[in-house]
């Protein structure tokens, strides 16, 4: 027997019962419902560690139960819609091969790797067999299976970056999820039921592909109106694009170059020369039109100072004088930032910068005053200014950079002919394997954590911690502007993941159990990160955006 803390209470449990059996003996009300709307169990924290309700219980454990409509149950939902699309493609198409390729908006693009389009009448057929297994409420239940017939099975399945996936693996068995006799891998939890998945879209959308649409946060029991974004597409299509000229488009592909230090030394330079030419690209834009100033944005870790500076060299190389100036440097002093509803301050608001001095100095530069420029210390929260002034030549392009580079009200009386406006993010085009995405949002947070413990000595659970109003703010005042830059440009290098888990995995193991919801976090986090092959950071160029979080920087002041 073991004991399970539930509720406040102690329970006695035969050792290896399930969640879900534990559940349905003592709290059988929690469980009842499989209905979406009704806001269902959809999975248990066992010591802080998310686990499926098919998961089986070895030893005592505090156990909390996870709602569908949380911010865990949120991600639940959305990995499970993708493994109910993947599970009716393999019954209509099971010689088809369907493969996610990154997140658009508010769902995830799915392609076919053949040259059949994807027709309106693929769509229907899509989405009424997976309404069908939703009426059907079939059970889903996590498995482990041996090595050896994971390997068959993926081979058979047609998963090749799966199986390249496992081929870096050494572990005995691999979790799979199972509904009836189809199988898959999954860095998440999934729903233990069919009739739990209801609210979803299924849409055609670009050439030859389809968009699985959810519920968005703010409103998580509708799936709301349509709003494209064919900038951002347009940006990933062509990181895609990249990945398929570099023969790397999962981490098992990039696991299976880590080993060979040549291989990987070659790949990072090409990396490193595909984002150097967008830059250059960048400039001659910028140089052919009649700008004087370029405003930069994109949320936290997007690599948005280190771009500033290689496009300023770009520039230069053009003939242009280049003057960065970075809005951090424009932060009001502590007691004057405004805060948010707990008390605390709101760095993430516009309202957080000195406007008027800001917009002072840049109404001097262009009428060709000299001015002394700002410099905010985050660790004392005080302002120096510059000792030399500067100045504009006729020449002279002002680089902006900062997460609210494209919202009107920075530069109101500016006119738009006169600013370029660039958006910055790490969107990552690699995915762990066919049919799991690794998130953007993920990969900003990986080097936020590295950057921080390098720069600010910060540990990972304080970093942790922070993240959810570093969101929030990226929500309120960072994505509902990134439809007005002029260009996007995807910070993210494919070979990334493999130096920051050299840092990052041992801070993320100093977050302990107890410290409840950012364990689950950095759990995932290292789970996605064990199965990266980790590379040294020496061979990172020093010119790198990657320096600005591991360090070592050639821009470093």
């Amino acid at each position: 027997m073991i004991t399970i803390s539930y509720h406040g209470k102690k329970y006695q449990a035969d050792k290896y019962c399930s969640i879900g059996e534990f559940l349905e003996a003592n709290d059988p009300e929690s469980v009842k419902s499989l209905c979406y709307n009704d806001n269902p169990v959809v999975a248990g924290l066992a010591n802080n560690e998310i686990l499926p309700l098919s998961a089986r219980l070895n030893h005592s454990f505090d156990l909390e139960i996870v709602n569908l409509f949380s911010e865990l149950g949120k991600r639940i939902y959305r990995t499970s819609i993708c493994f109910l699309l993947t599970y009716a493609i393999k019954i209509l198409f099971p010689k088809r091969h369907i493969v996610i390729c990154h997140s658009l908006g508010d769902g995830y693009y799915f392609t076919f790797d053949d040259c059949y389009v994807t027709t309106e009448r693929t769509i229907s057929d899509i989405s009424a067999k997976m309404k069908e297994i939703v009426k059907l409420g079939l059970p889903i239940e996590r498995n482990f299976v041996s090595y050896e017939d994971a390997l068959k099975y993926f081979n058979k399945m047609g998963n090749e970056d799966t199986v390249a996936l496992l081929k870096y693996s050494n572990d005995p068995d691999v979790e799979c999820y199972r509904i009836g006799d189809y199988y898959d891998i999954s860095m998440e939890v999934i729903v233990p039921n069919t009739s739990v998945i209801t609210c979803w879209e299924l849409m055609p959308y670009g050439d030859r592909g389809m968009l699985l649409r959810y519920p968005r946060s703010s409103n998580i029991t509708e799936i709301r109106p349509f709003k494209d974004s064919q900038l951002l597409f347009s940006v990933f299509t062509e990181y895609k694009r990249w990945g398929k000229i570099l023969g790397v488009q999962s981490v098992g592909k990039l696991d299976e170059i880590c080993y060979d230090e040549k291989k990987i030394s070659e790949y990072i330079r090409l990396s490193e020369s595909l984002q150097a030419r967008k830059i250059a690209s960048i400039a001659d834009e910028i140089d052919s039109r009649p700008v004087k100033t370029v405003l930069i944005s994109g949320p936290s870790s997007s690599g948005k100072t280190t771009f500033a500076n290689k496009l300023c060299i770009q520039l230069k190389m053009l003939g242009h004088d280049a003057l960065r100036i970075s809005l951090d440097n424009y932060y009001l002093s502590k007691e004057l930032t405004p805060k948010l509803d707990d008390g605390t301050p709101d760095y993430e608001a516009l309202e957080a910068l000195d406007l008027d001095l800001f917009r002072e100095n840049m109404a001097d530069l262009m009428e060709g005053k000299q001015v002394r420029l700002p410099h905010y210390g985050f660790n004392k929260h005080g302002r120096s200014f510059d000792e030399k002034p500067s100045v504009l030549s006729q020449s002279s392009i002002i680089v902006v950079e900062g997460i609210h580079g494209l919202n009107p009200q920075l530069l109101p009386d500016f006119t738009d002919d006169s600013i370029y406006r660039i958006y910055i993010s790490a969107l990552t085009q690699i995915n762990l394997d066919d049919h799991t995405r690794l998130s953007t949002t993920d990969n900003r947070l990986l080097r936020r954590l590295v950057r921080d413990a390098r720069t600010r000595d910060t540990n990972a659970l304080e970093t942790l911690k922070m993240w959810p109003s570093v969101q929030d703010g990226a929500q309120r005042y960072i994505f509902p502007y990134q439809n007005n830059a002029d260009i996007m440009l995807n910070s993210a290098l494919d070979y990334e993941l493999a130096v920051l888990a050299r840092f990052a995995v041992p801070l993320l193991k100093m977050v302990k159990p107890s410290n409840e919801e950012y364990y689950t976090t950095a759990r995932r986090l290292l789970k996605i990160l064990g199965n990266v092959h980790p590379i040294q950071s020496s061979l990172v160029p020093k010119d790198s955006l990657l320096r600005e979080f591991i360090g070592g920087s050639e821009f470093d002041d």
